[in-house]
């Protein structure tokens, strides 16, 4: 009989997955798994954001959800309860966007 410890089948080195492509098979098979650990890495990222209350916006770039914006009225009738501008300030400023 014989044939070895592979009972005649292959050498038992050097094979890998990719049969007797060598370094192409390699190459292959390093660049599948790259691709596998971006995929994961941006499917995190995702999920971060998706359940994340933070703000739909990302570098200054929209990420299609709309907020509601306040009115520039609004905006300056808070700013004057909180205290941060006078009465004066408050009806110049008021005049100027009216």
């Amino acid at each position: 009989m014989g044939g070895g410890m592979m009972g005649g089948f292959g050498s038992g080195f050097g094979t890998g997955g990719f049969g007797g492509f060598g370094l192409l098979g390699g190459l292959i098979g390093l660049i599948f798994n790259i691709a596998i650990l971006v995929g994961i890495v941006l499917l995190v990222v995702w999920a971060v954001k998706q359940f994340s209350g933070r703000s739909d916006t990302v570098g200054g770039l929209s990420t299609g959800h709309s907020l509601p914006m306040a009115s520039a009225r609004e905006i300056l009738s808070t700013r004057y309860a909180k205290g941060e501008i006078s009465r004066e300030e408050y009806q110049a400023m008021l005049e100027d966007i009216s």
